[in-house]
C-alpha cells in the first residue's frame, strides 16, 4: 500500500501519515487521480516526482450537500428561473466517439495553471492555436490573411447557446463534445467559448466558475484558438471599471487559456475601445477590434451610420494596432449587398488587415450575407452548428460547408462530421427546453430589420417579459424596444447599450407608456438606473451626443460624467480585495476568484454562498441539475475521477410546522435524508398587501423584483422625486421614486424582499 515516507517531511507535518487513516484517504485519492499511476508508468521514484500527492484536501461531506440540493430542486423547483413551462427531456445525448492513443500536451509553459492529459484520446491534428504559440499574434494574424479559403469561427460554445438557450448551456455538456471538435475541427479560426454573458450567467444562474470553464476546455481542447468577447472598458461586465482591473482581468484571462479577445463597445465610443486593446494586447492575446454594425449601409435614407462612419472608424483602430478587424453584426441587419459594399470597401482600403464577419441569423438571411462577405473579401466568418443555428443564432455551419466545397472559399471542413456535431448539440438542446426559444419564436423573423433586437439580447429580453408578467405582450415590447431606442437618440445597440434600450421598453409596455407620453413625463417618471446611468454618461458618448431634452428631463441635478467614465476611476486595490474575500470565504481564495469579485461583486458572493450550502454541482449531469431526480430513480454521480455516488430518490416528506419537508435517498445503500426548506409553501402562508392606485401616499412596485436597497426609514421627511428603493429583475434595476413630498409612514418592505407587480412598498403622509 502506497504512503508517504515516514523519514519523509510530509511524515513529520502530517504526524504518524501511515498510521493515520484520516490523512491516508485524501492521499490515496491523489495517487488514484495521477495519470501517471493510472497508466502504470511508476518507478520507485514516482512519490519524490510527485510531491503534488501530498497537498491534502479535508474530506468534506460533498455527498451530503449534493443530497441537499437535490431535495432542495426536488421541493422547490430549479434553482435557476424557469421562462416557460417545459420539462427537460429526459434522453441523454451520445457523445461522438474519438480514437484512442497518444496524449496530446500542448505548449503551455505561459500559463499559470497546468493542463492535464487526455488519455482516451490520441494527440490532435495540428491547429491553428499552434500556429500562435509559434509564431505569436502579429505572426498568426499573417498567416490568417495569406489562407486560402474561408475560415469559420464556431459560436456553439458560447453566442450560440446564448442566442437560443438564454446562455443556459453548462460546462458538463460543453466538456462531452469539446475532444471530438479537436479531433475533428482542428482548422477552424477559433471556438468562441467565454466571454459576453457566460461570464455573469456562469455564476449566477448554473451556480459553476466561469474560469474553471475556460480551465477544463482548454484541456480538452488544445489546438484550436479560444476566443472571447470583452466589453472594452466594461470588461465582462455592464459599467465601466477601473482600468487596472480590465488590464488585470485580460491577464488572468490569458494565463487560463484564452487566445483571441474581440474588443468591441456598446456605442462604438472610441476611447473605451483603446482602453480594451491595450488591455488585451499588454496581455499577450490576440487583438480583434469589433466595429458594432446597425442601420444599412446600402440605403440611402439610413445616414447616420453611413459607410464613411464605418471606414473612418476602421481606419482609427488598424492605427491603434487591432491585430485582426471585426465587423460585429450583433441585430443581423447585413443584406447580401451591405455585405458586399461594406466588406469591399473595407478590403480594399485595408488591404493585408485579416476581416472577420459576424452576424446572426434572425430574419433567415445570414448564410446568404456571409457568402457575400467571402466573397467580398472577408477572410473568417462566425457559424453554429446545424442544430444550433438559425433563428436568433448564427448561420449554419453546414450550409456554408456545403454551399463553399469544390470553390476557392472551400472551409476544408469535411460535411460528415458536421453532421456528427449537430447530432450531439439537437439532444442536448433537448435538455435546456425550458429555456429555448422556439417555446415562443417557431421562425426567423424580418422584423428585426425595424426593432434592430440583438441576436444574443432576443431570448434574454423574452425571458425578462416573462419574468415580468410581459410574456404575453412580446410583440408590444418588441415594438416599443424600436420606440425607446428613438427616444435614446438611435444607438448603437449591443450590451450593454441594448440592456439599456430594452429597459426602457420594458418600462413602457409595464406602464402602458407611448414614445410621445414619456417624453412628455420624463422629468417625473421612475426610469430603470440603466437608462439613468446612460444619460449620466456612464457607458461612454454616442455617436450624434445626446438626445435633448430627454437627457435634461430625466437628469434634472444629477452629476453628468464627462469624457471617458472609467478614466476618473481610482485603481482597483486587489490586494484589499482579496483580504476582504479570504475574510469573509476562507483562504480558498484564487486570483480568478478575486477577479470575480471585482467583475461582480454580490453575483460572486453569492455563488460562494451557494458552494458552501450545496457544494460543487457541476458533477451532475443536466437533467439532474434543472429538474432533480424522479421518486424511485436511481443514477450515479462521479464526484471526481474514481469516486461514484450511487443514489436513489426515496420519498418525500410531509410539510412540517416549521416549513420543511424531509427527503429520502439512498446513497450507497444506506438511507440518508435532508431537511428541505419548502419556499412556495412559505410564500402561500405570507400575504403581501396591494398598493391602492387611488390613495395617495400609497408606493407600489412598478414591476416584479426583488429589493436590493431601500434608501429612507419609517419616519423620514421625503421630497418629490426622491429615491426611495431600488429594485432588481433578471439584471434590470429600478429606482422607485418619491410621487409626493411627505414623510414616511410604514415600511412593508426590507432588502431582498421578493415583490409582484403593485405589492406595497411603503406608505407617505403628506405634508400639510
Amino acid at each position: 500500500m502506497l504512503s508517504p515516507p515516514q523519514g519523509s517531511e510530509h511524515g513529520r507535518l502530517h504526524g504518524d501519515t501511515a498510521g493515520d487513516i484520516r490523512t491516508n484517504i485524501p492521499f490515496l485519492q491523489n495517487v488514484l487521480s495521477n495519470d501517471q499511476f493510472l497508466y502504470g508508468t511508476v518507478d520507485t521514484q514516482f512519490i519524490d516526482e510527485n510531491q503534488d500527492l501530498f497537498n491534502l484536501k479535508p474530506v468534506q461531506n460533498r455527498a451530503q450537500r449534493l443530497l441537499h440540493y437535490l431535495g432542495h430542486v426536488m421541493v422547490n423547483g430549479p434553482t435557476t428561473p424557469i421562462p416557460v413551462k417545459a420539462k427537460p427531456s429526459s434522453i441523454d445525448p451520445v457523445i461522438p466517439s474519438v480514437p484512442m492513443g497518444k496524449n496530446y500536451n500542448p505548449p503551455c509553459a505561459h500559463l499559470r495553471y497546468t493542463t492535464p492529459t487526455t488519455p482516451a484520446h490520441r494527440r490532435p491534428p495540428v491547429g491553428f492555436r499552434d500556429v500562435l504559440l509559434r509564431e505569436g499574434p502579429e505572426g498568426f494574424a499573417r498567416a490568417v490573411r495569406r489562407h486560402d479559403g474561408l475560415l469559420l469561427m464556431d459560436t456553439t460554445f458560447r453566442d450560440a447557446h446564448q442566442s437560443l438557450l438564454a446562455t443556459r448551456v453548462r460546462t458538463h455538456d460543453l466538456k462531452n463534445i469539446a475532444p471530438f471538435v479537436s479531433h475533428n475541427f482542428s482548422n477552424l479560426f477559433s471556438v468562441e467559448n467565454w466571454g459576453g454573458a457566460t461570464f455573469d450567467v456562469a455564476m449566477r444562474f448554473l451556480c459553476e466558475c466561469p474560469w474553471r470553464r475556460l480551465q477544463e476546455l482548454r484541456a480538452l481542447l488544445p489546438n484550436v484558438p479560444f476566443q472571447m468577447l470583452l466589453r472594452g472598458a466594461n470588461a465582462v461586465g455592464y459599467t465601466n471599471y477601473p482600468d487596472n482591473a480590465v488590464h488585470k482581468f485580460c491577464e488572468v484571462a490569458r494565463e487560463n487559456g484564452m487566445d483571441i479577445f474581440r474588443v468591441f463597445d456598446s456605442l462604438n465610443y472610441l476611447p473605451n475601445m483603446l482602453l480594451g486593446m491595450e488591455a488585451a494586447g499588454a496581455a499577450g492575446g490576440v487583438v480583434e477590434a469589433a466595429v458594432s454594425y446597425t442601420g444599412d449601409v446600402s440605403d440611402p435614407m439610413r445616414q447616420k451610420y453611413s459607410l464613411q462612419y464605418y471606414l473612418d472608424l476602421a481606419e482609427e483602430l488598424v492605427k491603434a494596432g487591432t491585430h485582426i478587424l471585426a465587423i460585429k453584426d450583433m441585430a443581423g441587419l447585413l443584406k447580401p449587398e451591405s455585405s458586399r459594399l461594406l466588406i469591399g470597401s473595407l478590403r480594399q482600403r485595408l488591404p493585408d488587415m485579416p476581416l472577420h464577419v459576424h452576424t446572426h441569423d434572425t430574419a433567415g438571411a445570414g448564410v446568404a450575407a456571409m457568402l457575400a462577405c467571402a466573397e467580398a473579401g472577408a477572410d473568417i466568418v462566425d457559424v453554429a452548428v446545424d442544430s444550433m443555428a438559425g433563428m436568433t443564432s448564427q448561420p449554419s455551419m453546414g450550409a456554408i460547408v456545403a454551399c463553399t466545397k469544390g470553390t476557392k472559399l472551400n472551409t476544408g471542413i469535411a460535411l460528415e462530421k458536421v453532421f456528427d456535431y449537430s447530432e450531439y448539440w439537437e439532444v442536448t438542446r433537448g435538455l435546456y427546453a425550458p429555456f429555448d426559444c422556439t417555446a415562443t419564436m417557431k421562425s426567423g423573423n424580418a422584423d428585426v430589420y425595424e426593432n434592430e433586437i440583438p441576436g444574443g439580447q432576443y431570448t434574454n429580453l423574452h425571458f425578462q417579459a416573462h419574468s415580468m408578467g410581459l410574456g404575453n405582450k412580446f410583440k408590444e415590447v418588441k415594438k416599443s424596444y424600436t420606440e425607446a431606442n428613438k427616444l435614446l437618440g438611435d444607438l448603437i445597440k449591443v450590451t450593454p447599450s441594448s440592456k439599456i434600450v430594452g429597459d426602457l421598453a420594458q418600462f413602457m409596455v409595464q406602464n402602458s407608456l407611448s414614445r410621445a407620453e414619456v417624453e412628455e413625463r420624463a422629468d417625473e417618471l421612475s426610469f430603470p438606473l440603466s437608462v439613468v446611468e446612460f444619460l449620466q454618461g456612464h457607458i461612454g458618448i454616442p455617436h450624434g451626443g445626446f438626445p435633448e431634452p430627454f437627457r435634461s428631463k430625466v437628469l434634472k441635478s444629477l452629476p453628468r460624467v464627462e469624457g471617458r467614465p472609467g478614466a476618473s476611476l481610482p485603481p482597483m486595490d486587489f490586494q484589499a480585495l482579496e483580504k476582504q474575500l479570504r475574510e469573509s470565504h476562507g483562504d480558498d481564495i484564487s486570483t480568478e476568484d478575486v477577479m470575480s469579485a471585482a467583475m461582480y461583486p454580490k453575483v460572486f458572493q453569492e455563488f460562494r454562498e451557494f458552494t458552501s450550502t450545496f457544494g460543487p454541482v457541476d458533477c451532475l449531469n443536466t437533467r439532474l441539475f434543472l429538474d432533480g431526480p424522479k421518486i424511485a430513480e436511481e443514477f450515479e454521480v462521479e464526484l471526481e475521477r474514481g469516486k461514484i455516488l450511487h443514489i436513489k430518490a426515496l420519498a418525500l416528506g410531509d410539510l412540517n410546522k416549521a416549513g420543511q419537508r424531509e427527503v429520502f435517498f439512498e446513497l450507497n445503500g444506506q438511507l440518508r435524508s435532508v431537511l428541505v426548506k419548502d419556499t412556495v409553501a412559505m410564500k402561500e402562508m405570507h400575504f403581501h398587501p396591494k398598493a391602492l392606485k387611488d390613495v395617495r401616499g400609497q408606493v407600489g412596485a412598478p414591476m416584479p423584483g426583488k429589493v436590493v436597497e431601500l434608501r429612507v426609514e419609517e419616519g423620514q421627511r421625503v421630497e418629490r422625486g426622491q429615491p426611495l428603493c431600488v429594485l432588481s429583475a433578471m439584471k434590470m434595476e429600478t429606482v422607485v421614486n418619491c410621487p409626493l413630498s411627505g414623510t414616511v409612514t410604514k415600511i412593508y418592505v426590507s432588502p431582498d424582499s421578493s415583490l409582484e407587480g403593485d405589492d406595497l412598498i411603503l406608505e407617505i403622509s403628506e405634508n400639510e
